[in-house]
């Protein structure tokens, strides 16, 4: 069973037991992360698609790290005007250890089980 989840203005396919590099998150090291906006649950003949979401499922995780992408770099040039610049980007992001992903009858199944136990 697999997701696509929305964060940070794009679609990534998250799996149980998958890490993930997302745009960078607010959050602390081992604080957990739900992404709210699942956009497809892929389970063979349970499938849904949502328009845009599907309503009630999630998608949770926990922050790894924190960490920098490999330099790019961005080289300008005008030809025979002698105009050069160099410059270099590292992109921050988030990897992210995917949990759980729940669609809503799992997550009333889960909320029935805690009122049972309390």
């Amino acid at each position: 069973m697999y997701a696509i989840v929305e964060t940070g203005g794009k679609q990534y396919q998250v799996e149980e037991g998958r890490y993930l590099d997302v745009e960078l998150l607010e959050g602390e090291k081992d604080s957990k992360v739900v992404f709210d906006k699942v956009v497809m649950i892929v389970n063979g003949k349970k499938s849904k698609v949502g328009m845009p979401y599907v309503s009630g499922a999630s998608a949770e995780g926990t922050i790894v790290k924190h960490d920098k992408a490999k330099k790019v770099i961005v080289f300008k040039q005008r030809p025979k005007k002698g105009y050069r610049v160099k410059r270099g980007h590292r992109q921050q992001f988030t990897r992210v250890m995917i949990n759980k992903i729940r669609t809503s009858a799992q997550k009333k199944s889960a909320e029935a089980q805690e009122n049972a136990e309390a």
